[in-house]
C-alpha cells in the first residue's frame, strides 16, 4: 500500500456516557470476596484498598477531567493492515526534531508515557538543548486502549507490532529515518524494529534488555525455567531470587498459558480488573510500600479507566501467549542481531540478586544478552521501578537524549 492508501484521522477521546453509568453500576454491585487473613497481602491485593479505590472511583474520580488532560495533545487513529492503530502525538519545536515512536508495555498504558512526551519534544522550555528535540509519537498498542478491536488481528504479538509501527512511520507518517524507545513488551518491539529496520533508524533507547527470544520455547510460561536453586546460594541471595520469582512467576504463567480464561472474569468485573493489573503496578514500581508513592488514585484509575472502556483487557494480556504461540524468527543471522546503536536503562529495584546498581552495567555487559545489542549508552540509577519513564522521568528523558546525540 501507498501512504496515500492509509486515511489518518484525527481523533479526540471520548468515553460515552452509557459506558461510564455501566461501570458504576457495575462497581457498586460488586460481590466482594472475603479475603480473610490478607492484612499483610500474602495472598494478594488487599480487599480493604481496593474498597477504598471503588469508593472513589465511584464517588470522587473524574474521567471528564482526564479525558481533557489527555485530549491536549494530537490525536489520531488509522487502519493499517486491519489494524486500528491510536496515537498521540506531540511536535517537536527544536530546529530539526527527529521522529520518535515510544511503544508502552503491559499493564501500562499510551499514558504511562505523558510526564515524558513535553520535554522530549521541546527541551528548551525544560532548560534542555533545542537540539535534542523530538517529533514524539505514543501509540496505544494494538488491543490496548483505544487501538481496538482487533477481531481480524487475534494473533498480534510484539515482533507483529514492530511491523505496524515500520509502516506507520514510514508510509503513514512518511518519514525516511526515525528513533524509538520502549519499556517491558514496548523494549521488546523497539529492538526488534533496532533488528529487522536498522537502515532506517537513527538508534534505540530501551528500558531492558531483553533477548528477542525471551518468549520461545516450550517453558516460556515459567520464569524460573524449572532451575532449583543451589544449596550453595547465601541466604540474602536466595531471598532475592524468590522474591523475583513471586514478583512475576503468576503474571508469566497465566499471561502465556490460559489469558483467555482470565478475561471473562476481568471483561465482567471493573474491580476483577483493577485488581489484577493493580498486582503489576504495586509489585513492579519502587513504591517504597506505598503504591500512592508513584500512582495516585487518580493516577491508577485513569491507567484503568483505558484498559476498561475499550474492553482491551482480554487483547491486551494475550500478547504474551501471542509471542509463544507464534515466537520469533529472525531476519538475518548478522551480529549483534539488534545492529541499531542502542541506549539502554537500568534501574535499582530491578537489579538481580546480588547486583549492585555500581555493578549492574558491567553485569549485563558480562551476560549473553549483551551479545544481541549493540551498546552505545547504557546507565543503571539507583532509584525506580518497571514503569521507568513514569517513576523516574527526568531521568529517562536524559538518558535517551544522550543515546541520539550521536546519532542524530
Amino acid at each position: 500500500m501507498t501512504a496515500a492508501s492509509y486515511v489518518l484521522e484525527p481523533y479526540s477521546i471520548h468515553v460515552p456516557d452509557e459506558v461510564l453509568d455501566d461501570l458504576k453500576h457495575r462497581l457498586r454491585a460488586t460481590r466482594w470476596p472475603l479475603d480473610a487473613g490478607n492484612e499483610d497481602g500474602f495472598y494478594g491485593v488487599k480487599r480493604s484498598y481496593l474498597q477504598e479505590l471503588a469508593d472513589y472511583w465511584i464517588h470522587k474520580y473524574d474521567w471528564r477531567k482526564a479525558e481533557r488532560a489527555i485530549n491536549a495533545y494530537e490525536h489520531y487513529r488509522v487502519n493499517i493492515d486491519g489494524v486500528p492503530v491510536h496515537f498521540m502525538r506531540k511536535p517537536g519545536t527544536g530546529s530539526s526534531p527527529i521522529p520518535l515512536i515510544l511503544s508502552h508495555g503491559w499493564p501500562w498504558t499510551f499514558w504511562h508515557w505523558s510526564k515524558v512526551i513535553d520535554p522530549l519534544a521541546d527541551p528548551a522550555a525544560f532548560g534542555g538543548d533545542p537540539a535534542d528535540a523530538f517529533d514524539v509519537i505514543v501509540p496505544s498498542l494494538p488491543g490496548f486502549g483505544f487501538s481496538a478491536p482487533i477481531p481480524g488481528r487475534p494473533d498480534m504479538n510484539f515482533w507483529k507490532i514492530a511491523d505496524l509501527w515500520h509502516t506507520l512511520m514510514t508510509e503513514v507518517l512518511g518519514h525516511t529515518k526515525y528513533a524509538a524507545g520502549g519499556c517491558d513488551v514496548g523494549a521488546l518491539v523497539t529492538g526488534q524494529l533496532g533488528h529487522k529496520y536498522s537502515d532506517e533508524l537513527y538508534a534505540i533507547h530501551i528500558g531492558s534488555a531483553l533477548k528477542l527470544d525471551f518468549f520461545s520455547g516450550e517453558r516460556a510460561w515459567d520464569y524460573a525455567a524449572g532451575r532449583p536453586i543451589p544449596d550453595t546460594v547465601p541466604g540474602p541471595i536466595r531471598t532475592g531470587i524468590l522474591e523475583l520469582d513471586r514478583r512475576f512467576a503468576s503474571h508469566l504463567a497465566v499471561h502465556v498459558l490460559d489469558p483467555g480464561t482470565l478475561a471473562y472474569g476481568l471483561s465482567d468485573s471493573p474491580i476483577g480488573m483493577l485488581a489484577w493489573i493493580l498486582e503489576r503496578w504495586t509489585r513492579w514500581s519502587d513504591n517504597k510500600g506505598n503504591i500512592e508513592n508513584v500512582f495516585s488514585k487518580d493516577d491508577i484509575l485513569t491507567h484503568a479507566m483505558i484498559f476498561w472502556a475499550n474492553n482491551t483487557i482480554e487483547t491486551s494480556m494475550r500478547i504474551y501467549a501471542n509471542a509463544n504461540r507464534y515466537p520469533w524468527a529472525p531476519s538475518h543471522s548478522r551480529r549483534p542481531a539488534i545492529e541499531s546503536p542502542a541506549g539502554i536503562t537500568f534501574v535499582g529495584y530491578e537489579n538481580p540478586p546480588g547486583v549492585t546498581t555500581e555493578g549492574r552495567v558491567q553485569n549485563f555487559l558480562d551476560s549473553e544478552r549483551a551479545s544481541w545489542y549493540n551498546p552505545v549508552n547504557i546507565t543503571a540509577h539507583e532509584e525506580g521501578g518497571h514503569f521507568i519513564p513514569w517513576e523516574i522521568p527526568e531521568l529517562w528523558v536524559e538518558d535517551l537524549r544522550r543515546t541520539f546525540r550521536g546519532c542524530r
